[in-house]
């Protein structure tokens, strides 16, 4: 910067120089450096970088001989593309003052941009490393684009060609409603711009005035890494990774990538291409319906004619109608026949014994004939009553001494003193040993229960039972109006 510099004439040395204070000394330095260094533009390496609470950046530019104290402005900082960062290399514009308070000049920056390509790549890459290590790139956190959105939003310059093609596009694919958030896709406010149409759209409400966008694309067309710079910005990024409403990132041509590519939902090559993304194409989709309609015509057909067939089979096998009434239509014939003659027949006959009685009646005797039966029935009625308790006493004793006679008979009395009853197979009762052959199946009732045993060998005579004392047989006295209990065997 020697150069540019013109060492003032000495003044003159002597008793009678005028004296100076320090703050004029120190202002005249302000002035001659401020005028003599009106504008510099500076390259070197960031060193210490301080972003004050007032929003003022203080920063050194620095090579291997010198350092220069900078400061920025909060307008102007405000305004950068880039976070400045220790070790970056930038080139800064401005101009050159005096601080008196310190004896130092510094720099008052208005500009400042990474010095080429490899600094903004090697910043790129730094961030990008953090950025993903913070998981803001994993697959995972990624959404689904929408089969078929009814709203795109779509955050782009409302005057560049991008806009055009991605509206053509879409009428051409499936005509949707487009919204359009218009934003500076390029310069030092392009990522707040771009930030804050990405947040205007989750901020819609569903169901609102204006509809909330099903699918949100950040369009942009190519250009330099310069140009493409606000897309790479951290802000943008967390804005994109923020977004619950799913986003197709389309900035720049196939070969640009910045980091909303990496943080979006779905990257498209063109924004041609994110139009293309977020739509089916109607006439397919159309085409498509037809063709499984019709599959599914076909199917039913298909499947109607062969129930038909069934159906008709089955009902070949059945019987006629007209056969399966003719008997029941026969015998309802005869039915109506003979109950037609039978029925006039007794209607005759009614009629006849009706008539003749009716000739007969007479109010008078009709009362005396009532009269009459009445006194007959309250005589019979009060002999009755003495008859029918007799009657039951007689009923109930006899009923009493059938039971005692029964009851000492019965078989089951004998069976408990320790007999058995011996059927056969068929239930036939067994009488005698002679009617057993070996081998028969029998069944032995005792008075608790059945038992099923096989005859074996045997003679075939029955044994003479061992003798007992005969036991003296009840007498029983049999009435004339009770039944006979019969045999046992």
């Amino acid at each position: 910067m020697d150069e540019f510099l013109e060492s003032p004439t000495p003044p003159p040395h002597g008793d009678n120089m005028p004296e100076m204070s320090v703050s004029e000394l120190a202002n005249a330095l302000k002035r001659t450096v401020e005028e003599s260094y009106a504008f510099v533009r500076v390259r070197g390496e960031l060193g210490r970088v301080v972003l004050a609470k007032s929003g003022h950046l203080y920063f050194d530019i620095k090579d291997e001989g010198a350092t220069l104290n900078t400061i920025m402005w909060k307008g102007n900082a405000g305004r950068l593309p880039f976070k400045p960062e220790e070790g970056l290399e930038v080139v800064a514009e401005g101009r050159l003052s005096t601080y008196p308070g310190r004896s130092n000049y510094q720099m008052i920056a208005d500009k400042m941009r990474p010095a080429g390509v490899g600094a903004l790549m090697q910043l790129l890459e730094e961030r990008k490393k953090k950025l993903a290590a913070e998981g803001l790139f994993a697959p995972e956190r990624k959404k689904a684009i929408p089969f078929l959105p009814a709203v795109i939003g779509v955050v782009t310059s409302p005057t560049g060609a991008v806009i055009r093609d991605i509206l053509h596009r879409v009428r051409d694919r499936f005509p949707v409603h487009v919204l359009i958030w218009p934003a500076l896709v390029q310069g030092e406010k392009a990522a707040a711009e771009v930030e804050a149409g990405i947040r205007g759209f989750n901020a819609l409400k569903a169901g609102g005035v204006i509809p909330r966008p099903d699918v949100i694309i950040v369009a942009r067309g190519g250009g330099s890494i310069e140009d493409l710079w606000p897309f790479n910005e951290e802000r943008l990024v967390r804005a994109v990774a923020d977004s619950e409403i799913p986003l197709i990132s389309a900035v720049g041509h196939e070969t640009d990538t910045t980091l909303i590519d990496f943080v979006s939902d779905r990257r498209a090559p063109t924004p041609t291409g994110a139009a293309e993304m977020a739509l089916p194409v109607r006439s397919e989709l159309i085409h498509q319906v037809q063709t499984l309609g019709g599959r599914l015509t076909r199917r039913l057909t298909g499947t109607v004619e062969k129930r038909k067939l069934e159906l008709r089979s089955a009902g070949a096998r059945l019987p006629k109608l007209d056969a399966l009434l003719q008997a029941p239509r026969q015998r309802l014939d005869l039915a109506s026949q003979r109950f037609g003659g039978s029925l006039s027949r007794m209607v005759a006959r009614k009629r006849a014994k009706f008539d003749s009685a009716g000739g007969g009646l007479r109010p008078a005797a009709l009362r005396r004939e009532i009269v009459g039966k009445r006194t007959e029935v309250e005589r019979l009625a009060a002999r009755l009553q003495p008859a029918l308790g007799r009657r039951m006493k007689r009923l109930r004793d006899a009923l009493r001494e059938q039971t005692r006679v029964l009851d000492s008979v019965s078989y089951e009395r004998v069976l408990a003193r320790g007999f058995a009853l011996v059927t056969n197979g068929e239930g036939g009762l067994v009488r005698s040993a002679a009617a057993i052959t070996e081998g028969d199946a029998l069944k032995l009732r005792f008075a608790d229960g059945e038992v099923g045993v096989t005859a074996d060998g045997g003679s075939g005579e029955p044994k003479p039972p061992a003798a007992t004392p005969e036991a003296p047989r009840p007498r029983i006295r049999r009435r004339t109006t009770g039944g006979d209990q019969g045999s046992l065997f």
